[in-house]
C-alpha cells in the first residue's frame, strides 16, 4: 500500500485535495477525526489529558470541552507542548492501526491528512509527503471569505504555523493551489495519473 502524507497551511486547500484524492480512489485517514475519536470519554487519551489538565476541562456530560482546553494550551506554549506530548504518540498509533486495517482490506493508496504532519513527526509513518501551498495574499482572502477573519487575524494564524518554505523543502510534492477548484482538480488528476498510479503498479509488480 502506498501511503501519502498530506499537509499544508491553513487556507491552502488541504481538505479540497484530500477530497479529490478520495474521488480518485484513495482512502483518507483524517488526523482531525482521529483526534476527536481519541477524546472519547474514558479512552487512554481522555484519561491522560484529564489527569494532566484537570476535570475543569470537562463538560457536564464528561466529554473534553475542546474550546476550554484550547483556551489553556493556546495561551501557553508549555501547556501546548504538554498536550502534544500526550496526543501525538497516541494518534501515531491510531494512524498505524488504521493503515494496517486498510492494507488488510486490499487498499492500494492511503492518505494521512494532517496539518501538523511534520510537527508531530508523522512524516515517518508515510512513504512520501505532499504539501498544499498558495500565496499568502490568496490565503488571507480565502480566510476572510470562509471564516470571516480580518487580515490581521488571518496573518496571525498563518504566522503561527510552520513556515511554508520549510514545509515545501521537506515535501516530495508541492500542490500549488493558486486558481479555482477546476484548476486544482486538473493538478490532482495529473498527479494521480503520472505519479500515484506508477508507484502503485511498482508496488504490485
Amino acid at each position: 500500500m502506498l501511503t501519502i502524507g498530506l499537509t499544508g497551511g491553513i487556507g491552502t486547500g488541504k481538505s479540497a485535495v484530500a477530497n479529490l484524492l478520495e474521488a480518485c480512489g484513495a482512502a483518507i485517514i483524517d488526523a482531525d477525526r482521529l483526534g476527536h475519536e481519541a477524546y472519547t470519554p474514558h479512552s487512554t487519551a481522555w484519561e491522560a489529558v484529564v489527569a494532566a489538565f484537570g476535570k475543569d476541562i470537562l463538560t457536564p456530560e464528561g466529554e473534553i470541552d475542546r474550546r476550554r482546553l484550547g483556551a489553556i494550551v493556546f495561551a501557553d506554549s508549555g501547556q501546548l507542548e504538554r498536550l502534544n506530548g500526550i496526543m501525538h504518540p497516541l494518534m501515531a498509533r491510531m494512524v498505524e492501526d488504521r493503515k494496517t486495517t486498510l492494507c488488510a482490506d486490499g487498499c492500494e493508496v492511503a492518505i494521512v491528512e494532517a496539518a501538523v504532519l511534520f510537527e508531530a513527526g508523522w512524516d515517518t509513518l508515510v512513504d512520501e509527503v505532499w504539501t498544499t501551498d498558495a500565496p499568502a495574499d490568496t490565503v488571507v482572502k480565502r480566510l476572510n471569505e470562509r471564516n470571516g477573519l480580518s487580515e490581521e487575524e488571518a496573518r496571525k494564524r498563518i504566522n503561527s504555523q510552520m513556515p511554508a518554505a520549510e514545509r515545501r523543502r521537506r515535501s516530495d510534492v508541492v500542490v500549488e493551489n493558486t486558481g479555482d477548484l477546476a484548476a486544482l482538480q486538473h493538478t490532482v488528476s495529473n498527479l494521480w495519473e503520472t505519479r500515484v498510479k506508477g508507484k502503485v503498479n511498482q508496488n504490485n509488480g
